[in-house]
C-alpha cells in the first residue's frame, strides 16, 4: 500500500534539508519498494493564500486583487492553482502508476517564475 506524507504550515526555512532528507530516504528506502518524492506547490487558492494576499496588501497599501494579479503573473498559465490540481499529483504519486518516480522535487506551480 502506499501513502502520501507532506509537510504543512511554515516550512520556508527547512525546504533544502527536507529536500535531501527525502532524497536520502529514497536512496535508502527504494531497495524495499518505498519511494520518496517531494511535491512543491505553487500559488493555489485557497484560504490560507486569501488570508496572506489579505495580509499582504494590507501592507502595502493595495487591494487583495492586485496581490492576486502579482501571483497570477508570476505563473506561465496566468492563474491560481486548484487545491483539487495538487491532491491530483500527491494521489499519483501514491499510487502504483508512480513506482519507478523516486527521488524527485515535483513542481505543481503553474510554470511559476519570480518571487
Amino acid at each position: 500500500r502506499r501513502r502520501a506524507v507532506g509537510l504543512r504550515g511554515r516550512s520556508d526555512p527547512i525546504r533544502g534539508d527536507v529536500a535531501q532528507w527525502a532524497k536520502t530516504l529514497a536512496l535508502e528506502l527504494g531497495e524495499f519498494g518505498i519511494t520518496v518524492n517531494n511535491v512543491l506547490p505553487g500559488y493555489t487558492a485557497t484560504n490560507r493564500l486569501q488570508s496572506l494576499a489579505e495580509s499582504k496588501a494590507k501592507t502595502m497599501g493595495v487591494t487583495t486583487e492586485h496581490i492576486n494579479e502579482i501571483w497570477k503573473n508570476n505563473t506561465s498559465l496566468k492563474r491560481l492553482g486548484k487545491p483539487e490540481e495538487i491532491a491530483s499529483v500527491v494521489a499519483f504519486l501514491a499510487s502504483e502508476d508512480s513506482s519507478y518516480i523516486n527521488g524527485h522535487d515535483v513542481s505543481v506551480d503553474g510554470g511559476r517564475f519570480g518571487a
